[in-house]
């Protein structure tokens, strides 16, 4: 008979070690916190640095281990730096979660070239490159691992909001979690993904400022609260989900027809 002392109901992360990306605010913060909490030493990444050491003080101050490191998605050699600078520090990662991104917010006939490549690199050609890296060192050592790769709803619905960008990657991060679970389930690296829908954060708070409260619309009339995904987060690197690999789950609070 089954019981929670059964390894695959258990959320205990000790001798893990995770990389988060965006962990400077709303979700990635959160996310690595509670990786924290359950027993995982935490590589920290992030461009505003300061930030990065407030989120260290925060977690040392209740006995994680984690490490500040400086990353900008947008840079190739940041990328395999960070991945370089977490096995020095930390030992291997064996849980990836690539969080980071940023929001374009303008019609697309009217992106400049920059803007354009800011959003590509930061939202899918960065994650795809820090995914392979990570992989890479997992294949070498013949360790498994857990990816976790934060979409959007935006990826399977646009409804003209001038984010056209910004759904364009995140369908293509759904994607990459599919087409890389199949890539590396021999070497057991579990490739999953999270579609989150309005949750609070700093993008999130930034939309709100320039378009208004528009929680209104949604049928229980809210937006999530980052907490309330830390169960789908830990479901996908645990034990639990040993046999998953290759699916994004939706949390969107029922806010969106599918």
């Amino acid at each position: 008979m089954t019981t929670h002392a059964d390894p695959n109901f258990s959320s205990d992360l000790s001798g893990r070690v995770a990389l988060v990306t965006g962990t400077t605010s709303g979700l990635g913060k959160r996310f690595a916190v509670v990786l924290a909490k359950c027993g995982a030493k935490v590589a920290l990444t992030g461009r505003r640095v300061e930030r990065l050491h407030e989120l260290a003080k925060e977690i040392e101050d209740f006995g994680g281990t984690c490490a500040a490191i400086p990353l900008d998605m947008t840079d190739t050699d940041s990328i395999l730096n960070v991945v370089e600078e977490t096995e020095k520090q930390l030992g291997t990662p064996d849980i990836l979660i690539n969080n980071a991104g940023i929001p374009d917010a303008q019609r697309a006939h009217k992106m400049p070239l920059s803007l354009i490549d800011q959003v590509f690199d930061t939202n899918l050609r960065g994650p795809y490159v820090l995914s392979c890296e990570v992989a890479k060192r997992l294949i070498d050592k013949k360790m498994p691992g857990r990816m976790v790769n934060i979409a959007s709803v935006a990826a399977f619905r646009y409804d003209g909001n001038a984010a056209a960008l910004y759904s364009i990657t995140k369908a293509g991060i759904a994607r990459m979690t599919l087409a890389l679970a199949v890539e590396w389930s021999r070497f057991h690296i579990n490739v999953n993904g999270i579609a989150p829908g309005a949750f609070s954060s700093e993008m999130m708070d930034g939309m709100m400022e320039r378009m208004g409260d528009f929680s209104d619309r949604f049928p229980r009339k809210r937006v999530g609260q980052p907490e309330q995904m830390d169960s789908t987060l830990l479901y996908l690197v645990s034990p639990s989900s040993e046999c998953v690999t290759g699916t994004v789950i939706t949390v969107d609070d029922g806010q969106g027809p599918r």
